[in-house]
Parts: structure tokens; sequence; C-alpha cells
């Protein structure tokens, strides 16, 4: 299944890119394990979405939870919380 799949502010600077285009391996099915699939590819990845982070997540432009099941053609959008001043 393929979705498009966007990094916003620190994550996109940390991540060396804005999005993608990903074919999701079998079983990924929800928002976990989406960002465990992309904790799998190592290095820049794996500390951008390490379970310490503090990461927010839409699908299509709707908040989401971690259960929030992913279907084909959806856009999810991963970023930092938002802190002003």
């Amino acid at each position: 299944m393929k979705v498009k799949v966007l990094y916003f502010a620190g994550l996109r600077e940390q991540l060396g890119q804005a999005g993608e285009e990903l074919e999701l391996p079998p079983g990924v099915s929800t928002l976990a394990w989406l960002r465990s699939h992309l904790i799998s590819r190592g290095g820049t990845w794996q500390s951008a979405f390490a379970a310490t982070r503090l990461v927010r997540v839409a699908i299509n432009q709707d908040m989401a939870e971690a259960t929030a099941p992913v279907r084909a053609g959806d856009e999810v959008a991963f970023f930092p919380p938002v802190t002003g001043g």
C-alpha cells in the first residue's frame, strides 16, 4: 500500500527531506507501525522517531493517535509539537 508521508519543521531539517511517497510493507496498518517502520531505517530515522521523542501525527490533515489506521492513498504528516512565545 502506498501513502504520502510529509515531514515538518525540525523533522524536515533532521531528515533532509520534506516528504516522500512510501510503499508500506505488509503488516504496517497503523500510525504506530508506520513510525516503527521509519525507525527501522536506522541512523537519523531512528533518532528522529525514537520512542522518547514527542512527535505529532495527522492523517489527511486531521490529528490522529498512534492506533489510527493507515490506508492506501492517505497523507500522513509528522511534526514536532508546536511551541510559542
